[in-house]
Parts: C-alpha cells; structure tokens; sequence
C-alpha cells in the first residue's frame, strides 16, 4: 500500500467517508455560488446579474405580498381603534308624539388602562379601586397582568371620580368619552323603548328597532355621527297619557292584589299607540330586572286566553256573514253539551236569547250556538282575516306566536267562540276588536307617528261598515246596561265588553287563578280612542264583594283611565246625548235604554 509523500500511516484527512461526502458537496456548492457572485471573472458577469436580480425580485415578491396581507388584514382593536368607536357611536333622540324627550344620549368619561404600559400593578389596583369601590381588586389584577393593550378600568364615571383618578398620575391609565343613554322618565314606557348596552347598542324595544335601520352600520364602517347628526325618533305614545296609565295600574295592583296589570291606548283609524304600561316593568337607566319573567310586556309578548272579549269577535262574525241579525234568539236553555263536555253560562237566563241579549248577558251558549251556525272553517277563516292566528308585526321586536288548536274541530270552534282554547297578545286581539268599531278596516298598531293616508293604505276590510256599527251599539248597550257599566263615564258615552278567563295551569284550567281583561271605546257614536286593560290573577277584595271577575277590576280600572286620560288627548266630555248614531239598528227597531227611553 503506498503512502503519499507527507503523510503518515495514520493520516486519514483526504480519505472520503460515506458521511463527509456530502458535506464536501454542499462545500464546493457554497464556494461555486460565491464565486459566481463575488468573483471578477468578466465571463460570470452576466450570471451574477441575473441572480441578483432574481434575489431583487423575490425579496420585493415578499415585500409585496406581505403589504397585501396586512392591508385584508382585519384591524387590532387597538386604543386608537376603540376611541373611535366609543366617540362615533350615538344614537339619535326618541321623543313622544309633543317631542318630550324619551331617550337621548349623554357624553360620559370611562376609565381605560394599557397594562404593558403599567409598571407596578399591585401598586395601580390598589389605588384605583380606593377612588373606585365598585371595582372588583382581583379581577383588575388578573386583567391588567393580562398582555392585552387595552382595557376598560370602568365605564361611565361621574366628574368627581374622573377627578381622583386623574390626581393618581397613573401612567397606562386615561379617559376615553363616550356616549351613554340616558331615560328622563325612568320606567315610564319602559318596554316601549327598550333599553342600551354598555356599547350604546339597542338590546329591546324602539332602541333595538333603531339599530335595524342602519345607524349602527355606520359606526361600524368608521363614520363619526353625533346625535345632532341625526333626525329623532318619534313615537306615537303621548308620555302624559302613558304616566296616568301606569299610575292607574299601579293603584290597580294595590287594590286587587293582582300578580301583574297591562293597559293600552289606541287610536282606532291610524292603529297609534297612544299610551301603553305593562306592570311590573324596570328602569331602563339601570335594567338589572328587565330579563325577569314577570316584567315581561304582557301586551304584545305575552299570550292569554282573552275570555269573553272574544264574544265581540264571534257575534261580529255571525252578524256579518248574515247568519243572524241583533233580534234573532238564540237557544240558551241550560247546558250546551258535546260529547262529555258541557257548556254553561255564568249569568244563565236559560231561555232563548236574542242576539243583543247574548252579548249583554255574555252568553257562553249562546255565543258558541252562533260559532257553530258559521261553522269551523268559516271561523277560521274570519279569525285569520282579523290577524288572530299568526303572529303580530309591530316595529317592536319582541312579540310572540299565538296558541292555535294544532287539531280544531267543532268543540274548538264552540270553546274559542267565548274566549278560551286560543292565546293571544292582548295587543293583538285589541287590533281585531278596532276593526269592529271603526267601520271595519284592520289597521296594523304601530309605535311611530302616522297619518290617516298612510294608515288606510294598507287597512284590508274585513267586516262590513253595517256590521261594524251594529257591534258600536252592543257595546255602548253593554255599557248602559250590561257587565260594562263600570266605564259609562258621563259625557263620553262609552262602550265595552269584560271577559274573564281560567287560567290553564299545568295543562289544566285552574278554579282559582284568573286572567281578566275589558276592551272599551269611547265615544260610541264615532269612536277614537280602544282602550284595553288587564290583570294577571286579581283577587276578590271587600271593595269587590270579593269577586274577581273583570268587571270588578279592569272595568273599574278602564272606567278611571277614560275619565283621566281622554281630556289628555284632546277628547272632553259632552252634555248632549248624540242622536242618529246607529241607523241600522234604528230600522231593527231597537234601541239603547238611555234614561228609560230608546236611543237610536
């Protein structure tokens, strides 16, 4: 074996092993590379350019590439960012059909940290929570030890707080304004307008409607709006008339013992809500209650059977199919039976009844004998043109689905025709009994101002003007001597009709807890006004001879609200007794026994 000059046996430096043959390689490879760069040979000149321009245009490929990334990159919700945000976001006023302000915005200061910026935290928690109480010292530890940039420290400070916090001299801590809302009336409407969060953004109500017509987009796309910016809501309530509504209702409560209590006001030709309350309600300033079950709306999220308000349904629908007039008699001689179920009347005259008399003398008997001469798809029929069987659309969000009999047949029919086997919103069933008594036309409620135009525009006729006079007349009948006497206020010549319903309690209708509503127009002749009112289980008290029955409490209550609130709306009372109200009648030759004598 021969060695080469210079080296020894045990020298092994050019021997090339499996494992230095690649590394050799990866060498040459490197040195070619730089040599072609770096070398002065003119015959490389060209190569090196064209790898260095190569280089050139991938590192401006990345460049680009990278700027392309960041600008469809969605933004940080930096500090920048969230002032922004908390500066653009306002809300446009909310004012009563006078322009009394309902809601409007306030500019307030919150409290922001930038915990990267903090250097002794224990030291910024200590201090902040002794000029803020409120706050919870663990949780501040916990989120300025976060790495988050920005946090909120407390929103919506007074000046003297914004004032102690600012003489701490805490760096990583300032002010951001922004803008809160604020509720001069506090509960007063309350569920009418809904309520903000902490953001400005509508949770309920008219605040929640406002966000669907697009200002809240324009926060989001970086538009700074003030509330000077925009036109103020106006709503159709009048929150004089809506205070005296809710105080009625509150003494309601008091004196029936009831677990809760609803009313509103309508304008039958436009659909306006003109004052509505719903007890127990919340202040919107501060709604800690407002999710609570019992403070729901009960006018237009809850659903109630309605009772014997019904009846003014089923008797419009038989008189305007022309399947009785209001002297055909009615058989209402004892029980109504079908199958093992009986049917009787409260007040049971148990003799036949004409069709005023049905109505006066609220006849179950006789009202479902009228259903049924109509018959089950006939009632259906009517029940959906009155809008009774899907839900009710208002510019409110929150409403609920009526309880329609999944199988209805003729027992559904006879039940349904006096009030119970279908649910309701009392609102809803309040915009059908307005198309009774305003020559009838369905006019939807609404919350916003609306004109007379804008409202028939889109005013279906579902009954006929003569029907719709025949019901006027039994219910300014009932009123004079019917189980509506409570609300025939002198001077406004009233009319209405109570019903009280058994409320279905675990699947069954309990014997003592009682839903109790009155609908009411005033006046007779030429109504304006539908007034509803309800309470949820009143109790018999001695100032009701310890009934419970409608009557006794949302009569009485109705009869105080009209004598209240009507002189409000611009509607006094008058000291002539209108004549020539009711022409069809007249030629049944029936009349209403005002002061003993008839009045046609």
């Amino acid at each position: 074996m021969s060695e080469r000059p210079g080296s020894s046996p045990h020298d092994y430096g050019d021997v090339q092993t499996p494992e230095a043959a690649p590394r050799r390689t990866r060498q040459q490879r490197i040195k070619s590379l730089l040599r072609a760069l770096f070398g002065t040979r003119i015959a490389k000149s060209g190569q090196r350019i064209r790898i260095v321009a190569i280089g050139f245009v991938a590192l401006y490929c990345v460049i680009g590439g990278k700027l392309v990334w960041l600008g469809f990159k969605p933004e940080p919700q930096g500090l920048r960012r969230v002032a922004q945000e908390a500066s653009s976001r306002a809300r446009p006023e909310i004012v009563d059909r006078n322009g009394e302000i309902l809601a409007s915005d306030v500019r307030i200061d919150s409290v922001f940290a930038e915990p990267r910026n903090i250097v002794d935290k224990d030291e910024a928690v200590e201090l902040l929570t002794a000029v803020l109480p409120n706050l919870d010292a663990k949780d501040l530890r916990d989120r300025l030890g976060s790495r988050k940039g920005f946090i909120w420290v407390k929103r919506g400070i007074t000046p003297k707080e914004r004032e102690e916090v600012f003489r701490l001299g805490l760096p990583g801590v300032g002010f951001l304004p922004e803008n809160k809302r604020v509720y001069p009336n506090g509960p007063i409407a309350a569920h009418v307008l809904g309520f903000t969060n902490t953001d400005n953004v509508g949770i309920a109500g008219i605040e929640k409607y406002i966000d669907t017509l697009g200002i809240s987009d324009l926060s989001s796309a970086g538009f700074r709006v003030s509330a000077n910016d925009l036109a103020p809501i106006k709503l159709s309530i009048d929150i004089k008339a809506t205070h005296a509504v809710r105080d009625e209702l509150l003494k309601g409560i008091e004196r029936y013992k009831a677990k809760a209590a609803a009313a509103a006001i309508m304008d039958v030709d436009t659909g306006e809500i003109i004052a509505i309350a719903s007890l127990p309600d919340y202040d919107p300033n501060n709604p800690v209650d407002a999710h609570d079950p019992n403070r729901i709306n009960r006018m237009t999220v809850g659903v109630f059977e309605m009772g014997s308000t019904f009846k003014a349904l089923t008797l419009a629908m038989a008189l305007d199919a022309r399947k009785v007039n209001l002297n055909t008699r009615v058989d209402a001689r004892g029980a109504l039976r079908y199958g093992r179920f009986n049917i009787r009347d409260y007040h049971a005259q148990n003799r036949p009844l004409t069709v005023s008399e049905v109505f006066t003398y609220s006849s179950n008997v006789g009202t479902a004998r009228a259903a049924l001469m109509v018959g089950v798809d006939g009632h259906k029929a009517f029940l959906s043109k009155l809008g009774q069987l899907e839900r009710m659309r208002t510019e409110m969000p929150e409403s609920a689905e009526p309880l329609v009999p999944k199988r209805w047949g003729e027992l559904n029919t006879m039940t349904i025709a006096f009030g119970h086997g279908l649910a309701v919103a009392p609102l809803q069933a309040m915009m059908a009994v307005g198309a009774l008594v305003n020559g009838g036309k369905l006019v939807k409620p609404t919350f916003r101002l609306r004109s007379l135009e804008e409202a028939q525009s889109d005013a279906p006729q579902v009954i006929r003007a003569d029907t719709s006079e025949q019901m006027r007349y039994l219910m300014r009948l009932n009123a004079e001597v019917g189980s509506a006497r409570t609300i025939d206020v002198a001077g406004y010549f009233a009319g209405g009709k109570t019903g009280t319903a058994n409320k279905v309690v675990n699947g069954r209708y309990s014997n003592d807890r009682v839903f109790t509503t009155f609908t009411a127009m005033a006046p007779s002749d030429k109504p304006k006004y539908l007034f509803l009112t309800v309470y949820d289980e009143p109790q018999g008290v001695p100032e009701t001879q310890n009934q419970r029955t409608a009557a006794w409490n949302a009569g009485a209550t109705t009869g105080r609200i009209i004598e209240r609130v009507t002189p409000l709306l611009g509607l006094p009372p008058r000291q002539i007794i209108p004549t020539g109200s009711f022409p069809s009648v007249a030629r049944l030759g029936i009349g209403l026994p005002s002061n003993g004598s008839n009045w046609r």
